[in-house]
């Protein structure tokens, strides 16, 4: 509870008859932001890495996934593409999201500066700090907590010698707890980078997985154990007889002609049939 808050008696009454007999814990409006947003400020602030004088350019890369971005929206709605525009400014940008990057991103998309910022800083996925070159981001929410993932993300705290939301001097590790990341089936679980998933970890396998990083080593995303997937202990129980892969191909530039095409047969039935009735 803030203690600003608390010193107004009417909220005090309401927060007791809430909790009743339990205690309540006061904290410093400073702290508020650690339990409830993950220490994000919503507002910019310079510092020495982020400010109006450090430029942002689209690599001719990145413009050519803009342009087939932009392609999947009507011309006059290019707002859009607004949130896998700022993931490829981020990418680009060593995984942290400048306020030039947010700029250059209004300015392609010819959209007022503010609708990138409110977009960049309600979604925790953008990073407006910076983090190091892995971004750890452990899942600690009901079914990962309960499987173990404070003691998976202890091990990492324990390893790198750092804290949650700190990041090693080195550059290379930030270690961050999010909320749910979806893979509940095959927790305690993390996330890297805000791409590939971890699975089925221990703090043995944490510590492994860290060392192969800091090595440069491949790391298999997916389960860290001998689990298939999501599979049970028992394997397959179910549809074994299902292929291994099933493709879906589809021609949609065809698909897309043939429905032009009747379109355009409609349109046509449709002037021929007024034109009898006259």
């Amino acid at each position: 509870i803030n203690a600003e808050y608390m010193g107004k008696p009417m909220f005090r009454s309401i927060a007791k008859a809430f909790l009743g007999p339990r205690s309540l814990r006061v904290m410093p409006r400073s702290q508020i932001g650690r339990y409830f947003s993950g220490s994000v400020y919503v507002n910019h602030r310079d510092t020495e890495d982020n400010n109006d004088h450090l430029p942002f350019e689209f690599t001719q890369e990145n413009y050519s996934e803009i342009d087939k971005l932009l392609k999947k929206y009507p011309s006059n709605y290019k707002k859009s593409a607004v949130i896998p525009v700022l993931f490829l400014a981020q990418k680009q940008n060593g995984n942290f999201l400048t306020l030039s990057a947010m700029r250059k991103v209004a300015k392609v998309l010819e959209i007022p500066e503010i609708d990138v910022f409110e977009v960049a800083s309600f979604y925790s996925m953008f990073n407006r700090t910076k983090v190091g070159k892995y971004h750890l981001q452990v899942c600690a929410t009901t079914p990962c907590m309960l499987c173990g993932a404070y003691d998976v993300m202890g091990a990492a705290e324990k390893h790198l010698g750092i804290k949650a939301g700190e990041t090693t001097a080195d550059g290379l590790f930030t270690i961050q707890e999010v909320e749910c990341l979806g893979a509940c089936v095959n927790a305690p679980m993390i996330q890297i980078n805000g791409e590939h998933v971890y699975e089925d970890l221990t703090p043995e396998s944490m510590v492994a997985l860290i060392e192969k990083l800091r090595k440069g080593e491949p790391v298999k995303n997916g389960p860290q154990n001998n689990r298939r997937n999501s599979e049970g202990p028992q394997g397959r129980t179910t549809l074994k007889e299902l292929q291994e892969e099933t493709k879906i191909e589809r021609d949609f530039a065809k698909a897309k002609q043939d429905w032009q095409a009747a379109k355009e047969a409609a349109a046509a039935a449709a002037k021929a049939k007024a034109a009898e009735k006259k």
